[in-house]
């Protein structure tokens, strides 16, 4: 038995710590550099040019992309901290070129075949925590100690500030800002800003739209789909059947829609 988990040898495409502890049946790509006493679980698959730090687990049915690099203390593929999970079969999916800094975590699904997936190009700063069955698109950053739940949905190029709890089953639309210090129970449509706690909407993520290029019409068209959502004293339903109209052009339209026509917790108010 002890054999089975010896330390792998260095090879000639990859930089690994003697100190590493690396499972022989994990599957890892080219160009790996694995630092001091980090451990590999037996069902780990590491893409090519993967940076491991210090002192990092990666665990469980977790299959990993090109790219990423894991600071020192990451603890990543580990079980669900659900009271629910009774040993299923779980996976963990990560795509290319995130970095996860250190004491992160990130857990797998809590139910058989069920996955956690993070997309690609994301930002997951120190103590953050990412739970069972999350879905997190491209782009995404979240800052220090800011705290998922289970089921949380935050789509490409959202940004949450540090220190912030999510809710479980909350969804945070793309290119939405939700401030530092924040509580977020309910859904944080697209392109809006908002914070506080409980968490209140202030407008829409105007420099974030303009780093990420959004043209002056473009923002202003978003604009007037903010005014539409909480400007004029409609309900949701009525202001899908608005913002289906010839008034608005797609793709930002149609983003908003579908995040409205998702939304299981209900919206962020002012």
């Amino acid at each position: 038995m002890q054999e089975r988990f010896r330390i792998k040898p260095l090879d000639l495409r990859s930089e690994i710590h003697p100190t590493a502890v690396i499972h022989p049946f994990a599957k890892l790509g080219e160009r790996i550099k694995i630092g001091p006493y980090s451990i590999i679980g037996e069902h780990v698959e590491l893409g090519d040019g993967c940076v491991v730090g210090t002192h990092v687990l990666i665990d469980g049915y977790t299959k990993i992309g090109r790219n990423n690099v894991f600071h020192h203390g990451a603890s990543i593929g580990g079980d669900p901290q659900d009271l629910k999970y009774e040993g299923d079969k779980t996976y963990l999916e990560i795509g290319d070129n995130n970095t996860f800094r250190e004491f992160m975590t990130v857990n797998r699904g809590s139910g058989q075949n069920r996955k956690t997936i993070i997309g690609s190009g994301c930002f997951l700063m120190a103590y953050a925590h990412v739970a069972h069955d999350c879905t997190i698109g491209d782009g995404v950053t979240l800052a220090n100690s800011v705290h998922l739940a289970g089921h949380v949905r935050i789509d490409d190029y959202a940004t949450v500030g540090g220190v912030t709890p999510v809710h479980q089953f909350v969804s945070i639309g793309k290119y939405a800002f939700v401030g530092g210090g924040s509580r977020v129970e309910k859904d944080v449509p697209p392109f809006i800003k908002a914070a506080g706690n409980p968490t209140r909407v202030y407008g829409i993520n105007s420099i974030g739209l303009e780093r990420h290029g959004f043209s002056s019409e473009k923002r202003a068209m978003i604009k007037k789909m903010f005014n539409a959502l909480y400007r004029r004293d409609l309900n949701v339903t009525q202001v899908l059947e608005h913002l289906k109209s010839a008034d608005y052009e797609d793709p930002e339209r149609r983003i908003m829609v579908d995040f409205l026509e998702s939304s299981q917790r209900g919206i962020t108010k002012l």
